[in-house]
């Protein structure tokens, strides 16, 4: 029976972490800072209350000091570390491959020092309605055979076009949907799983999953709490969003599980 994974962040507190696992999500992910201190106690208490919790633990470290990584990995120990560095999304772009070749390296270095843990690698998808698809969606493809021999998944995220991201130099965190056609082609020619994030709420998750069928389903803006203003609050999440997204993943599951198209 297929069972779509969960994936929730940004989790950064051990109790909403024990919740969520309660709830029945699959990875819990939390976020190292970069202008904080890479050794906190708090941090390292909400990855393993997830692990103890039966669930798996995501880490991303928003950093690109190698020494760093290893050293937060050496103290967290979490069950997959995220890497979600922002590149270009087209092989030919200027310096590609310097940023590709450290990127790999990097990949090769932690494989080799921490087998036990399972890396995920985030491929950025440009917005619907972006211009040249067809050339882009072949860049990408080109990209998954390239990370796909060192990760143990892929991620899809939006990459937020002509504009900034919302953390400089990393994908995610956009709130919007990503070209869900691209998605589908990556998934298809994948052989690692991979999992969609880029504006997953309970209101599209159901066709997400139906729709393209990947390994796991990722949100983060769209399951969190707002503030007075309606915008949502980094770092906090609201567990009756997280619940409705549960059970509409587990309707999408049946549908698929009974032969539904």
């Amino acid at each position: 029976m297929f069972k779509t994974i969960v994936q929730i962040y940004e989790v950064q507190r051990q109790s909403e972490a024990e919740k969520l696992v309660s709830l029945g999500v699959d990875h819990v992910g939390s976020v190292l800072m970069e202008d904080g201190k890479w050794k906190q106690p708090a941090l390292r208490r909400c990855v393993e209350s997830v692990k103890a919790g039966g669930a798996k633990s995501s880490l991303i470290p928003l950093t690109r000091d190698h020494v760093k990584i290893f050293s937060a990995l050496e103290y967290y120990r979490p069950d997959i570390v995220h890497l979600c560095d922002s590149f270009p999304s087209r092989m030919d772009a200027p310096g590609a491959v310097r940023e590709f070749d450290a990127l790999l390296t990097l990949q090769i270095d932690l494989k080799d020092r921490f087998p036990q843990i399972d890396i995920m690698r985030s491929l950025p998808v440009p917005p619907p309605g972006t211009p040249d698809t067809s050339a882009t969606e072949q860049s990408l493809l080109q990209l998954a055979d390239l990370f796909e021999p060192v990760s143990d998944y892929f991620l899809i995220d939006t990459l937020a076009e002509g504009k900034d991201q919302p953390v400089n130099g990393y994908v995610g965190i956009t709130g919007e949907v990503c070209d869900w056609e691209i998605a589908r082609s990556l998934i298809e020619a994948s052989t690692i799983p991979v999992i969609v994030a880029g504006g997953i709420s309970e209101a599209n998750v159901f066709e997400a999953i139906t729709r393209l069928r990947p390994a796991g389903i990722d949100s983060c803006t769209k399951t969190n709490a707002l503030d007075r203003e309606g915008n949502p609050v980094r770092f906090r999440k609201d567990m009756k969003k997280v619940s409705t997204l549960l059970g509409e993943v587990r309707r999408a599951d049946g549908f698929l599980n009974e032969g539904g198209r």
